[in-house]
């Protein structure tokens, strides 16, 4: 996958909003990998910031749902996994400012 298809897919995932702590999933750090194959068949590899988030199922309709606009896209699988684990230094500076975790 190109650096701007990839970009263009990290940008809409970062209208994706954690409901819980009000930021995006990409600056939170939950996204680990983004991949899309040449047949339009893509990968979210995400976790959640706690294991049995029960906010999970509408985490991952929003996933799907910014990634719905993507004419390369074709086919969307997203995997929530736990290890690694998450955790707050996966923050982006921009989140942590807005959280006001020091850095």
């Amino acid at each position: 996958m190109d650096e701007a298809l990839k970009e263009n897919i990290l940008g809409a995932l970062e209208n994706v909003i954690d409901p819980e702590l009000g930021i995006d999933i990409v600056n939170l750090g939950l996204v680990y990998e983004v991949e899309l194959k040449d047949d339009g068949h893509c990968t979210v590899i995400m976790t959640l910031t706690t294991m049995g988030c029960p906010l999970a199922g509408h985490i991952e309709q929003d996933v799907r749902r910014a990634l719905s606009d993507i004419p390369q896209i074709k086919e969307l699988d997203v995997s929530i996994i736990w290890d690694p684990p998450w955790h707050k230094d996966r923050m982006s500076r921009y989140a942590k400012i807005a959280l006001g975790i020091p850095d």
